[in-house]
């Protein structure tokens, strides 16, 4: 493996949880492609998608966690209603990444590429959405840095089910909920956008550990990879929670959603043509 390599998996690592973080999305989404089509370049090796599933979600254990330490130390991680997301999503994360092995690649690009475009739809349509008018039993208090203060509500019931759904994307792909559980919990919940991304990152640390013992069992990781990954990603982590404290996400938000169109759209015509 060269130098070059290892530095620009450094750097993949880094930004995606840079991005990631900001976002509450982790870093699949870029860490996957990177791996299928910069390996075969580079390497001149095939890296199948199991494999790059696998590593992803290895790595996104160390890009949640350094994030949500972070985060916890600005008082935004939510825990007791992370957990309620947490119990299924959690085994639903195991269940998908089984799933993962049983699809082609022709198959897994396809269904990769219609859900980053729907994520990537979501994040350039999120400010569209009105947040639902629900008055749930459960209300919470959060006052931000500034002192404005924030009224949300919580269902278990609701997070449980939002979670089995979100869990299995997340395993099936290798990639963090957040794109999924954010706009739910501040359309639905009304969270504060800092506590929804902040308390995102923290369910995605618990799924992920599981998702990785799933792919870690069935051969699906790359250690050598996910190491270098994650040096990268763990100072990535505390670098994109340090930036949500400090400037707007707006310019890296449309870098994102621009970004994720144009890689959906490659993987859908490629698993079209395939």
């Amino acid at each position: 493996m060269s130098i070059t390599f290892i530095a620009l998996l450094l750097m993949i690592g880094y930004l995606s949880a840079v991005f990631g973080s900001i976002v509450g999305l982790g870093g699949g989404i870029i860490i996957i492609p990177s791996l299928m089509y910069l390996a075969p370049t580079l390497l001149d090796i095939e890296i199948s998608h199991p494999v790059a599933v696998g590593t992803s979600m290895a790595v996104l254990i160390v890009t949640s966690l350094s994030s949500t330490l972070q985060f916890r130390k600005q008082k935004r991680v939510d825990e007791k209603s992370a957990i309620s997301f947490f119990v299924t999503s959690g085994l639903a994360a195991m269940l998908g990444a089984s799933v993962t092995a049983l699809m082609n690649t022709a198959t897994f690009e396809l269904s990769f590429g219609i859900f980053m475009l729907f994520v990537s739809l979501l994040l350039i349509f999120k400010n569209k959405f009105n947040t639902a008018n629900i008055h749930w039993k459960q209300q919470k208090t959060y006052i931000d840095e500034h002192g404005q203060s924030f009224t949300y509500g919580h269902s278990h019931a609701v997070a449980m089910l939002i979670g089995l759904l979100v869990g299995f994307l997340s395993g099936l792909f290798g990639v963090g909920g957040g794109s999924l559980f954010v706009p739910a919990m501040i359309i639905l919940f009304r969270y504060p956008p800092h506590v929804a991304t902040a308390t995102s990152m923290f369910i995605i640390f618990l799924s992920a550990i599981l998702g990785t013992v799933s792919h870690y069992w069935q051969g699906n990781i790359d250690i050598t990879l996910a190491l270098i990954l994650a040096v990268g990603a763990w100072f990535g982590g505390i670098t994109g929670a340090k930036i949500t404290t400090r400037m707007s996400s707006k310019a890296l938000l449309w870098t994102l959603r621009i970004s994720f169109l144009v890689i959906a759209i490659r993987l859908i015509i490629k698993g079209i043509l395939a």
